[in-house]
């Protein structure tokens, strides 16, 4: 998914990037990208200003951190607002101060979009298999994956990358302190890890999930289809739940709950389908332009969501 625009397609498969511990240790906090959209939005350069930690109220490194996970997200490129960040985070986007669930879906989902610019993220939900694991499992399983692919980077920037993505998805853990920097954040909500019986093991929580919508998903599925082949017109269950960059490993969904999902979104648009081919299940999706699709079916939960609260 090319960083200019929320649904051009770019090469979904291999990361291009190694990006570790660019995040100044600092999860994304309540309020970050939305302040740090609007700050930059009036000003490009307001993170290489010197006031820049008193326009954002925030300390220097909090800065960085802030410039950081707006570029990751994708909602800013080189400090200047996408078409992504804009449809989503402006005064009249989507969900501007992200009180919706499904916009932190669809933030977890643009952050492992490639080119990827958290690495350690990417490796997490696409490479690292175990189901139940310890802070050490996958601090190990990073360390392996860094030396075949970016053997320069300290194991320092390994074990704050892992400290960072169980504090941002787990929330509060044995290796973080109570003070200010150990605060939870947003996307806590997704639920996505848990611990898992103490405080040093934790869990992937695989299958459907309660705050994520249908339309977050069948978008998802129908950008992974299209980058996985420019004609192609149907691709595998199997795929979609698999493959490397997929809606399945991305949100640790099973087939039930990708396919009730389907189910749910093609009432509304015809051109999509589940069909049996030799006992193999498929998602067909009836058009020459299925980025242009998954469009629409994210602006049609957005909309009713905005209908509703009117």
């Amino acid at each position: 998914m090319a960083r200019q625009t929320t649904l051009d397609i770019d090469e979904v498969t291999t990361s291009k990037l190694t990006v570790f511990a660019r995040h100044e240790t600092f999860h994304p906090r309540f309020g970050w990208l939305k302040k740090g959209f609007d700050r930059a939005a009036e000003n490009p350069k307001v993170f290489l200003e010197d006031n820049a930690p008193v326009r954002l109220g925030v300390g220097k490194n909090m800065v960085r951190s802030i410039r950081y996970w707006c570029n990751a997200f994708e909602l800013l490129e080189g400090d200047g607002p996408t078409q992504f960040g804009e449809a989503l985070l402006s005064n009249a986007g989507w969900d501007s101060y992200l009180e919706d669930p499904a916009s932190l879906w669809l933030l977890h989902w643009q952050l492992l979009q490639q080119p990827c610019h958290a690495t350690a993220w990417h490796f997490t939900f696409n490479h690292f298999h175990k189901v139940e694991f310890t802070y050490e499992d996958l601090y190990y399983a990073l360390c392996e994956y860094r030396d075949r692919e970016a053997t320069r980077i300290a194991d320092s920037s390994i074990k704050k990358d892992v400290s960072c993505i169980l504090r941002m998805y787990a929330g509060q853990n044995a290796k973080a302190s109570l003070s200010e920097d150990a605060l939870e954040c947003p996307f806590t909500d997704l639920r996505l890890i848990q611990t898992a019986g103490d405080k040093r093991h934790y869990a992937f929580r695989i299958g459907p999930k309660q705050n994520l919508p249908a339309e977050i998903i069948v978008y998802a599925a129908l950008i992974f289809a299209e980058g996985a082949s420019k004609t192609a017109r149907t691709i595998s269950i199997a795929n979609l739940l698999y493959d490397i960059g997929s809606p399945g490993l991305i949100f640790k969904l099973n087939e039930s709950a990708l396919c009730d999902a389907i189910e749910r979104v093609k009432h509304p648009f015809k051109e999509l389908s589940i069909d049996d081919a030799a006992g193999k299940l498929q998602f067909t999706f009836r058009t020459e332009h299925p980025s242009e699709l998954a469009k629409q079916v994210l602006a049609s939960y957005y909309d009713d969501q905005q209908g509703e609260a009117r």
